[in-house]
């Protein structure tokens, strides 16, 4: 279901011509979730899934915490509608005011949930993770590139991860032709 909310607002895309990850992966494609903040129904969708992944993996949860900048307004929405204190994680701590990498409070004895909007590498999230002094239970992100790699940093972290959707359920919305089903096949050849 969340696969076809990416499809309708248009937050997937092919192209012959790569684009460039953060992790500096080349991809003939690219999710950019941030569009659903554009649609209120779909994004008000994708809430909702998310506070029932939260609920269902992670019950203890008692705080939100949103990796900046993707995962912020996911976060917030979130906490908004399970009444959960939220944080969010700056990659690097600024350089100037209180000099913070976490904005917000945390509670005393915080079982953070980490949201982000898509999981590549894992590699921000995983960054952000480290910012706590107090354990992390896990991540939930609105999709997964289902990378190995990705796998590969979460087991090194001991880290869970839960997402509403993958990247065979968002193709498998789409009637590929030829060219685009293959550049789709080479890349999970590589790296899935």
């Amino acid at each position: 279901m969340i696969a076809s909310l990416l499809k309708e607002v248009e937050a997937f895309k092919i192209s012959n011509t790569p684009y460039t990850w953060a992790s500096g992966i080349q991809s003939p494609f690219y999710c950019d979730n941030r569009l659903l903040l554009s649609y209120p129904e779909q994004w008000g969708q994708v809430i909702t899934g998310f506070c029932e992944l939260i609920k269902k993996n992670y019950p203890e949860c008692n705080c939100i915490a949103g990796v900046a900048t993707a995962g912020i307004p996911h976060a917030a929405a979130i906490a908004r509608e399970m009444k959960l204190p939220m944080v969010y994680v700056r990659s690097k701590a600024k350089e100037h005011g209180k000099q913070n990498q976490i904005e917000g409070r945390l509670p005393a004895d915080a079982k953070i949930v980490m949201v982000e909007d898509l999981i590549s590498t894992g590699g921000s999230v995983i960054k952000a993770t480290e910012a706590f002094d107090v354990g992390v239970l896990g991540v939930v992100a609105i999709f997964s590139y289902g990378l190995k790699k990705a796998l590969k940093n979460f087991e090194e972290k001991k880290l869970s991860y839960h997402t509403l959707t993958n990247l065979d359920e968002l193709i498998g919305c789409f009637d590929l032709d030829q060219d685009s089903q293959k550049l789709v096949d080479q890349f999970k050849s590589e790296h899935c």
